[in-house]
């Protein structure tokens, strides 16, 4: 029956009046102006169908999954170029929505293996370390390269900017991680142990810059002391080699990413 759906003490003259009494309402508000949105930003990195998105609490990141099998954080705000590294020993500057090359660095005499751009007060320079060992600062504008470090034994798999952007941090495949002071233009600080005998895959300072978080090949995290240049904390947790970790942005936590398929995070 028609009226199987309705509620107790509900018939269908009282649904009418109500629908009635809203169009009533709908009378007396005055009309909507032109509703006007237009595209802002499109965001392209997807291979295949977007299944599904949604908005992070910070109001800026977006989340998506797609048919490709990826899941991709987006900012939101400032989408229109990357910065990449490759294994033809160069670094390039896109635009991501016309995919042009605006800008490429060359210098590198093998694979580049890590970038990392500098905090946005201090200017328009980033550094990347390769397997040429060597870590070097790049002006984004000119596309020149202001500077260059060559103290590694091996292989530099992660840099990273002192929160100043006065420094930066470097791990490598010779066991050790590097302190470079960019206003002295040389290496400051070596955090290593005779018991560490594998490679330093991923580094990332705290918050206030005195500790550094380095993850290695033998599944551990070291955390350094970066003034002193003692270690001060081993931390394990992990069944394969850590791969890449980050500082959360409050400075309360980081999260460490491994071969073992696992992300944890540390607090």
């Amino acid at each position: 029956m028609a009226t199987e759906g309705l509620h107790e003490n509900e018939t269908l003259a009282s649904l009418k009046s109500e629908a009635e009494s809203l169009h009533q309402v709908a009378e007396r508000v005055e009309a909507l102006g032109q509703f006007v949105m237009k595209t802002r930003r499109t965001l392209k990195g997807h291979g295949n169908k977007v299944l599904c998105m949604d908005w992070c609490k910070d109001k800026r990141r977006i989340v998506s999954s797609s048919q490709d099998g990826k899941v991709i954080v987006w900012d939101s705000f400032t989408t229109n170029k990357i910065l990449t590294a490759s294994g033809d020993g160069t670094c390039a500057l896109w635009d991501v929505e016309s995919g042009q090359l605006l800008q490429s660095f060359h210098g590198h005499g093998a694979d580049v293996l890590c970038l990392d751009l500098a905090p946005s007060e201090t200017g328009n320079t980033f550094v990347s370390g390769g397997c040429d060992k060597k870590a070097m600062v790049w002006d984004m504008r000119s596309g020149q390269c202001v500077q260059a470090f060559e103290t590694h034994e091996s292989d530099i798999n992660s840099v990273r900017y002192y929160p100043s952007g006065d420094a930066f941090a470097s791990g490598s495949d010779d066991a050790t991680c590097r302190l470079y002071d960019l206003r002295a233009d040389r290496e400051v600080a070596i955090y290593s142990k005779e018991s560490i005998i594998f490679g330093a895959s991923s580094v990332d300072f705290s918050l206030s810059g005195r500790l550094l978080f380095a993850g290695y090949n033998d599944y551990t995290i070291n955390v350094w002391d970066v003034l002193k240049g003692s270690r001060v904390s081993i931390l394990f947790g992990h069944e394969n080699r850590v791969s890449t970790l980050r500082v959360s942005p409050d400075g309360t936590a980081f999260c460490s990413g491994s071969w073992d398929h696992t992300l944890r995070v540390w607090a």
